[in-house]
């Protein structure tokens, strides 16, 4: 298979003659091989691994994306990836930056949502005052 990882800025890894990939999804880890059907899966933050004859296993921590798989292509489309031999430090890269990330992206969301309620309810209260 030829994996090509990308991030919103450009491309973090292109490999060909991937053996097999494992992903993380929220329903649990998800294998794929060469003659897997095509399909798409939504990734959350975790350890991506594929192997290849040249490089044997590796192993690429990779927060929320996207992966598709159609024919011998698998686009990985990820926000952040950190590539590292160690496999304890990209397990404690993914719960410090990424998980962390997803904590500060929902209250900054909820802080949104607060001003924008507030901002309709002073709109409608304008409103009714004309």
């Amino acid at each position: 298979m030829n994996l090509k990882i990308l991030l919103p800025f450009g491309v973090f890894a292109e490999k060909t003659g991937v053996a097999r990939i494992v992903v993380e999804t929220s329903s649990g880890s998800y294998g794929l091989l060469p003659n897997r059907l095509d399909c798409v899966a939504a990734l959350v933050p975790g350890i991506l691994a594929f192997e290849t004859k040249e490089e044997g296993e590796v192993y690429i921590a990779v927060d929320e994306g996207i992966l598709i798989k159609t024919g011998m292509e698998v686009l990985v489309s990820v926000r952040n990836a950190i590539a590292g031999a160690d496999l304890a430090t990209l397990h404690e890269t993914v719960m410090n930056a990424f998980l962390n990330l997803d904590t500060q992206e929902r209250d900054a969301r909820r802080m949104m949502a607060k001003m924008e309620s507030g901002f309709i309810r002073r709109l409608m209260e304008f409103h009714h005052e004309r």
